[in-house]
């Protein structure tokens, strides 16, 4: 299979630069409490684009604060496009619970395309173990750990592994997750806020399941770091970037190297009145990941929506 995928895949490019020059220029708005209340990442936790944040989905005067949401990605002509829908409940004030479903559109390569197969199941959580300016210390960030739990997962080497027993594609995949510790903190300043995140995760998955399993268990680190400031008519918008290690090859193909993912985001908050969030994303993903091997995935877009209730 790696034969064929060395062959069959052609020079691409995307080009993002103009996407990347729009947030540059955007004004950003100062980090409202509202924030923490619905701003869902990739896979339906509480999140900036693709990492989790110390903050829950939680609403003040709510018990249950549940949250929808829809997820688009655009993987490129070699994986294709990921779509997804998640529901998230804030209990309380420290903790969440939610359930996303991905599904897959198949790229357009019939030799290498056929390795990323439908979606799977993610299911997630998270506790809030200190609270942000904890016994009124301002220096005191938010801390929380949390875990995705995935489940028939049919991509990459998952997929080549079930193709040379002799199973059919389309069987049950294999489980993969994530557990992980995070802490988040919103810094004041003028004419801006700071927003700082660091993690530490353990994970059997490659790009959190879009690349199937990692042979094995990896502690990998992610950040973030974003700055806001007040918009018109009482909106928020955020720019940011993040970085997420990723584990160094997928299961099965020892030789395919995974970079670091790098992200570069917008977060557009209408109103503070309506729990509604608007996400712009490009992410970098995997492009020449061996010699002679290009996934095709550098520069991709993606788009996010959610509102609480």
């Amino acid at each position: 299979m790696l034969n064929k995928m060395n062959s069959a895949i052609r020079p691409y490019r995307w080009l993002s630069a103009f996407f990347v020059l729009a947030f540059g220029i955007v004004l950003i708005s100062s980090l409202t409490t509202t924030l923490h209340a619905q701003a869902l990442g990739w896979e339906g936790e509480t999140g900036v684009f693709v990492t989790p944040l110390a903050y829950t989905a939680s609403a003040e005067g709510q018990k249950l604060h549940p949250v929808v949401a829809y997820h688009y990605f655009n993987a490129g002509s070699i994986i294709g496009d990921f779509h997804e829908a998640s529901i998230t409940v804030g209990i309380g004030k420290r903790f969440e619970v939610g359930y996303t479903h991905e599904f897959h559109t198949f790229g357009s390569d019939t030799n290498v395309s056929p390795l990323w197969q439908n979606g799977f199941e993610i299911f997630h959580g998270k506790a809030n173990l200190i609270p942000e300016e904890f016994h009124k210390q301002k220096w005191v960030p938010a801390l929380s750990v949390g875990f995705m739990a995935r489940t028939n997962d049919r991509n990459v080497g998952n997929f080549e592994g079930m193709e040379t027993g002799g199973m059919s594609p389309m069987a049950e995949g294999k489980n993969n997750g994530d557990i992980y510790m995070v802490a988040s903190k919103v810094i004041p300043t003028k004419p801006f806020s700071l927003v700082l995140n660091f993690g530490v995760r353990g994970t059997n998955a490659m790009l959190w399941g879009m690349g199937g399993n990692a042979p094995d268990w990896q502690a990998r680190a992610f950040g973030a770091v974003a700055f806001a400031f007040k918009g018109p008519g009482g909106s928020t918008i955020i720019f940011g970037s993040e970085a997420a290690q990723q584990p160094h090859h997928p299961m099965n193909f020892p030789t395919l190297n995974i970079p670091t993912t790098l992200t570069y985001c917008m977060r557009v908050v209408p109103s503070s009145k309506y729990k509604l969030n608007l996400d712009f994303g490009v992410a970098q993903l995997a492009g020449n990941v061996a010699p002679g091997v290009n996934l095709q995935a550098r520069h991709q877009i993606g788009v996010q929506i959610s509102y609480g209730f």
